[in-house]
């Protein structure tokens, strides 16, 4: 393997080995956006039921919108352990009068900006709306978990304890007892300078190593935390990098009875309070908000760079023949596997070098339209489909294909956590001058800052620094 300048050699303390198993999307992605379906289709049956016909697209646009930011603020889209849909009645029936309320409103402006004085929602109109769209969303809602909790007792999600020893085989026997509970441990997670445990039928695992392969070979989607993670408390893995393994992380309040657990957002299992926790700040209403970014801003720039698209398609089909797409295989959020596109501005001679060379820049048979799209970064507009899709987001750490994903997670601390968010089309490392034969060290560090200080104010801002980058164009 030719590498350039770029180190692959193991450094003398790299704590997380970590390979992500391909094609393992991340835990709860699926029940979340069931949850998003539901609530999309409860408001369109609120506006079906309303008086009136002739209606634009755009109210009911606005109306889903506003439910939908309202509700994910508010954590109802959050990850659930057992959850339940009438704890949830209330906050979906004010946040659903807000958006009718948004909506009466905005309707009201528009009738004065025509100069006509009549109402275009009558109370009652928002009224009945309002309670269709509650009705619905709960009936919805209750579905779903009814459908999920007979899964999960016919199926029990396999999950791992992590904690001191005395604690976790305690939560695990508690478990192990409520056989309907719909969560099966799978192994009991200790610190290694603890002393030897029994915990029954379950392994007790002391090394990350031990617990990769507990996790890839029983499935394991939940890890749930015994002890305070914020204080740092003993594990040989980190919550960083069991969420990259595609694991749902949550903690478990073991105190003694007479504490309460802080914040709303409280589920239960055997009755330990529960909550879900995660390694970065996101959160389920900031990866949503991220979501709606990527799309409000991407949908109106593949329709304005359509013509470059063409030109381009164009050019290459002129200069190097058919085939101007090239696919690859690459490492997303989580793990998981997509396929990334480009524009093709160098045939590789096989597969296996496509998959493992580290850098073609300087290649004598890239054509001269290849270069110039590679110093433009031209070569990486089609990736906006990608974005679209979802398999990447605008801004995050660069997809990077199976074959060096694996070499870099065991050479350099810290590069495995960078699959923790979606991966991006461009990141503060890029835009940092981090690109081509560069150090990978410094690059998973640059992401895993990102990571850890995301918001979508940061987000914009290195989008505007990589508008600025292209004026001085360096390229890959």
């Amino acid at each position: 393997m030719s590498t350039g300048t770029v180190s692959v050699v193991t450094p003398r303390e790299a704590p997380d080995h970590f390979v992500p198993p391909a094609g393992r999307p991340r835990a709860g992605g699926t029940f979340v956006s069931v949850l998003l379906a539901v609530d999309c289709a409860a408001g369109l049956l609120g506006m079906l039921a309303l008086p009136y016909a002739g209606l634009p697209p755009g109210p009911a646009g606005l109306l889903v919108a506003t439910v939908l930011l309202l509700n994910a603020q508010a954590g109802l889209y959050r990850p659930t352990m057992t959850g339940g849909v009438l704890g949830d009645v209330p906050a979906l029936l004010v946040r659903a009068s807000a958006g009718w309320c948004v909506l009466a409103a905005v309707l009201a402006h528009r009738s004065v900006l025509a100069e006509r004085g009549d109402m275009p929602l009558a109370v009652s109109a928002v009224i009945t709306g309002c309670a269709v769209q509650t009705v619905a969303s709960c009936a919805g809602r209750g579905g779903a978990l009814w459908l999920r909790r007979r899964k999960s007792a016919r199926r029990p999600r396999p999950a791992l304890v992590v904690g001191p020893a005395a604690t976790a085989v305690r939560v695990t026997a508690a478990l192990v007892r409520q056989a309907g509970g719909g969560v099966r441990p799978v192994g009991v997670v200790v610190p290694p300078s603890e002393a030897a445990v029994e915990a029954g039928p379950v392994p007790v695992l002391r090394s990350f190593e031990e617990v990769q392969r507990a996790v890839v070979q029983n499935g394991v989607r939940d890890c749930l935390f015994t002890y305070a993670v914020e204080a740092g408390g003993p594990s040989p893995a980190s919550p960083a990098l069991l969420e990259a393994l595609g694991c749902a992380l949550w903690q478990l309040d073991t105190r003694a009875p007479g504490h309460t657990v802080p914040g709303g957002q409280v589920d239960e299992l055997a009755a330990f309070p529960c909550s879900p926790l995660t390694s970065t700040p996101a959160g389920a209403f900031g990866l949503f908000a991220k979501r709606l970014l990527d799309l409000a801003l991407t949908v109106p720039a593949l329709i304005v760079a359509s013509p470059v698209l063409l030109v381009c398609a164009l050019v290459l089909r002129r200069s190097d023949g058919p085939g101007v797409l090239f696919r690859q295989e690459r490492i997303g959020a989580g793990g998981t596997t997509f396929t990334l596109l480009k524009f093709r501005t160098l045939r590789p001679d096989t597969v296996h070098e496509a998959a493992t060379r580290w850098n073609i820049a300087d290649d004598h048979r890239m054509s001269r339209a290849g270069h110039f799209m590679r110093r433009t970064s031209l070569d990486e507009l089609p990736q906006l489909w990608n974005v679209i899709r979802g398999d990447m987001s605008l801004v995050g750490p660069r997809p990077e294909r199976p074959y060096f994903v694996a070499q870099f997670s065991n050479a350099h601390p810290g590069y495995a956590a960078r699959h923790r968010m979606p991966v991006g089309l461009t990141g503060l490392a890029q835009v940092e001058g981090l690109r081509g034969d560069t150090s990978i060290e410094d690059r998973a560090r640059y992401d895993n800052y990102y990571i850890d200080h995301w918001s979508l104010w940061q987000d914009l801002c290195i989008l505007l620094r990589t508008a600025a980058c292209l004026v001085r164009p360096t390229g890959s």
